[in-house]
């Protein structure tokens, strides 16, 4: 069964939110491991700060099962399924990693890519996935995660680990 990870993400009335999709993603699966969650300035031209962590477990759901699991979620926590990239959002949950698998696979009406690039690209996004599973290979570049975020040349890091309930 491959381990997956999902990167959870809010501006809006973030912690709320936060701890109402991880309620949500508790009931269907059993989440085995979380990082730390990180507050960051948001990328892009809009919105304010974000909170960003990431969650790990075990499933036999397909890719697209997962994703439509996060996708149902995200709706319940009013994230519109079109809005713009990088605007403000009650929610965002990505699906990071499914196990070692890397490939494409289509789920509401676009194809999505396995792992996910912005592993790579986004301190937001590699920082906490890099804490939770370090010793992880990225399935195309066959480093570690840990060695990714020891590298990571992209936008300035800005991240701080931040304590807050993640239980209702």
């Amino acid at each position: 069964m491959p381990e997956i990870y999902v990167g959870i993400g809010s501006n809006l009335d973030a912690e709320r939110h936060i701890r109402l999709a991880l309620g949500e993603l508790a009931a269907v699966y059993t989440v085995v491991r979380s990082s730390s969650v990180y507050h960051n300035p948001s990328v892009g031209p809009y919105g304010g700060d974000f909170l960003n962590l990431v969650w790990g477990f075990y499933t036999e759901d397909g890719p697209e099962t997962v994703y439509g699991v996060l996708k149902r979620i995200e709706a319940i926590c009013g994230r519109p399924p079109d809005d713009e990239r990088f605007a403000p959002r009650t929610l965002d949950l990505d699906l990071l990693l499914y196990g070692a698998w890397v490939g494409d696979f289509t789920a509401g009406g676009r194809v999505h890519h396995l792992p996910r690039p912005e592993i790579l690209e986004q301190a937001y996004v590699l920082r906490p996935l890099a804490e939770l599973a370090g010793s992880e290979l990225h399935p195309e570049s066959g480093r570690t995660l840990a060695e990714h975020w020891a590298d990571f040349e992209g936008p300035e890091h800005q991240l701080e680990r931040v304590s807050i309930s993640l239980t209702t």
